[in-house]
């Protein structure tokens, strides 16, 4: 076995890797590191272990997508995957697992790095202190276990979801609808007014925005696998999400409504269209993202009948020892500066802001 760095013309080989493996998820595509270099500039550097067989040829057996993000105020670091939810090692044994673990630190060490962040949905399978992969040389890492994925289970047709729901929930799906509110779904044609919802939000909430060509980029580089869903009333949108479809599961990595609606409900129908779409289509389960548990968007999703699935982040510095916390940064940022940020105009933000959010990883 050899482990190296995966070249432009191995994607297929990436890919094909990506989609039988059944812990993979979209942000192991090898799309995500082109798009995030296009877009904000940072390198990505694709880990790839296959056998070296001569005679029967070369087989990808496992594989660690990273992206290097240095920045003088939130630090250096490797994130597998930064701006998504999820990431880390895909591997078909314990030993390919953690031979791409410790390739990764020496990537780390010769970038000059101070921590490495890796965001699984599954522990690490050397982690428990068993098997061929533990070893003295190489301590287990310890997971960051605070945030859940909440996952629902999708039944066969959009009539009995709908059915599964509370009265309540039920209630506030119709109200937006009794009030005009419609629901719209597809591509780049609607990502002026995606955009523009998102990036009054994030305002809004004190937090740089993404650059919107990150969002084109996404739809360029994923095609069909991205919706757009808008949420307008009388002509003006109001609420808008993105959602990606991989195997038998979509995400929705990004969703905001305008708090001037909020009085009309409209991300209740905008989550409404959205499963109604992809349970029509036949996908299994529908991802809402990271929460913390308890909290209000944990709350939101949960009404839906989503359940929380522990999320396994490891966090280490480059010699081995724990790492420090890569949000540091962030969160310095957002207490001291979100009031301000939503004093400013909305074309200042969306100005100002890309500079800022393309070395937050989160």
């Amino acid at each position: 076995m050899r482990i190296k760095l995966a070249e432009q013309e191995e994607e297929k080989h990436w890919d094909d890797y990506i989609y039988y493996n059944p812990k993979a998820t979209q942000c192991h595509l090898y799309g995500w590191g082109k798009v995030i270099r296009e877009t904000y500039g940072h390198k990505a550097y694709y880990l790839m272990a296959e056998t070296n067989n001569v005679e029967k040829g070369n087989k990808v057996v496992g594989v660690l997508p990273l992206v290097h993000i240095k920045s003088l105020v939130f630090g250096n670091m490797l994130v597998s995957m930064p701006f998504l939810n999820y990431g880390g090692v895909l591997a078909d044994n314990e030993a390919t697992e953690k031979e791409l673990f410790v390739e990764a630190g020496m990537l780390g060490r010769k970038l000059g790095v101070s921590n490495m962040e890796l965001r699984h949905i599954f522990p690490i399978t050397w982690s428990n202190g068993y098997g061929p992969g533990v070893s003295e040389s190489l301590a287990a890492p310890k997971p960051m276990t605070h945030k859940v994925r909440m996952l629902l289970e999708l039944p066969d047709t959009p009539a009995k979801l709908f059915d599964s729901f509370k009265s309540k929930l039920r209630s506030q799906i119709r109200k937006p609808q009794k009030e005009g509110l419609v629901a719209h779904i597809g591509g780049a044609e609607l990502l002026d007014e995606y955009y523009r919802v998102f990036s009054v939000n994030m305002r809004d909430l004190g937090s740089p925005v993404h650059s919107k060509r990150l969002f084109r980029n996404i739809l360029k580089e994923f095609g069909g696998s991205v919706r757009l869903g808008i949420v307008r009333y009388r002509e003006t949108a109001a609420a808008a999400g993105l959602i990606f479809c991989f195997k038998d599961t979509v995400e929705i990595i990004w969703a905001s409504s305008l708090k001037s609606f909020n009085h009309l409900s409209p991300n209740m129908l905008l989550y409404w269209s959205l499963l109604e779409y992809v349970t029509d289509a036949g996908y299994k389960y529908f991802d809402f993202g990271r929460s913390t548990p308890d909290e209000g968007t944990y709350k939101f999703k949960e009404q839906w009948g989503a359940k929380p699935q522990t999320l396994y982040w490891y966090e280490r510095g480059t010699q081995g020892e724990s790492g420090n916390p890569l949000n540091v940064g962030a969160h310095r940022y957002r207490h001291r500066a979100e009031e301000y940020w939503q004093l400013m105009p909305v074309s200042i933000a969306n100005l100002l802001g890309p500079f800022i959010r393309k070395n937050i990883p989160l």
